[in-house]
């Protein structure tokens, strides 16, 4: 997932301390997706969604490509 989501990230050209600042996730757990040390849980995956545009099935699903 987090490949993912930072991939629709870069092409926005933000950051994880853009989206940290949109959605009130903390840059920490971007940081322990990242490190597989934690898994982001549903309510925090629509926020990011959410925030970047899209919908919860394309910032989950690697097979969905964007325009």
């Amino acid at each position: 997932m987090y490949e993912r989501y930072a991939a629709l990230r870069d092409e926005r050209k933000l950051t994880n301390y853009k989206v940290a600042m949109g959605t009130g996730i903390t840059k920490s757990t971007f940081s322990d997706w990242k490190k597989g040390r934690s898994n982001p849980k549903t309510d925090k995956l629509m926020k990011i969604a959410n925030y970047l545009g899209v919908s919860l099935e394309e910032l989950v699903n690697e097979e969905v490509k964007t325009g």
